[in-house]
């Protein structure tokens, strides 16, 4: 059971208002920043383009930073210390 389901009827239901609330201004946030870009000279296409290429490049790191740290655990060292052999910066 969550723990919300353990609140009176009354508390749900203002955690839920306030739940609705949140939502509601991140998504004007979200809207504003949309139009923010589209008036850049910015077009939708382009922005989903950008988002899908953003998550391919996080997958790919995601996918290095775990081969790294396998090696590192078969070599018995850090991965940090595995950086400067490939020519790595820490902040990549």
């Amino acid at each position: 059971p969550s723990p919300r389901s353990n609140q009176p009827n009354g508390a749900n239901k203002e955690a839920l208002q306030y739940e609705i609330e949140e939502l509601k201004q991140k998504d004007l946030a979200l809207d504003e920043e949309i139009a923010q870009l589209l008036s850049e000279g910015y077009s939708l296409e382009e922005l989903e383009k950008h988002i899908s290429l953003l998550h391919e490049y996080n997958d790919i790191k995601d996918v290095g930073q775990m081969l790294l740290g396998k090696l590192a655990v078969i070599r018995g060292v850090t991965t940090k210390q595995l950086y400067p052999e490939y020519d790595l910066e820490l902040s990549d």
